[in-house]
């Protein structure tokens, strides 16, 4: 879905290659109180801020938590949607809101449940990742 996916930059009509890298607590690398999910973007890095409030605010309304894969997947969603609305493609930062990680997380198990399970990170060993929602989805 959104861990490895091409998109059309809006102003320039490139086709822009995106592929997840890593995430990264935010904590240790720049004092934020967020998660940041890499990305490489037709060989630029491209990072997606997530709050850690997020996970408070999604185990509170729903019981349940945001796994890494769900992340990744949050993060890709948007940075897709930044691309396609022409949002500037220079910055090698982006942070979401709490209530924009949500929307999306929403938005990625309705399309996982027409797909039946969510794509696996590519981790660097085959088979090492979990597969599906995670616990309780």
């Amino acid at each position: 879905m959104y861990e490895d996916f091409h998109v059309t930059d809006r102003w320039t009509g490139e086709d822009l290659h995106c592929r997840w890298k890593a995430n990264i607590v935010a904590i240790a690398t720049r004092h934020a109180d967020a998660v940041d999910v890499r990305f490489d973007v037709s060989g630029r890095t491209i990072s997606i801020a997530l709050p850690c409030t997020a996970w408070v605010e999604q185990k509170r309304r729903a019981g349940k938590v945001i796994t890494d894969q769900l992340a990744a997947q949050v993060a890709g969603r948007y940075l897709k949607q930044l691309i396609e609305e022409g949002h500037d493609s220079q910055r090698e930062l982006y942070t979401m809101s709490v209530a924009e990680v949500l929307n999306h997380l929403d938005a990625i198990v309705d399309e996982v449940k027409d797909r039946g399970a969510i794509p696996v990170l590519p981790v660097g060993i085959e088979g090492t990742g979990a597969s599906g929602l995670g616990p309780g989805y």
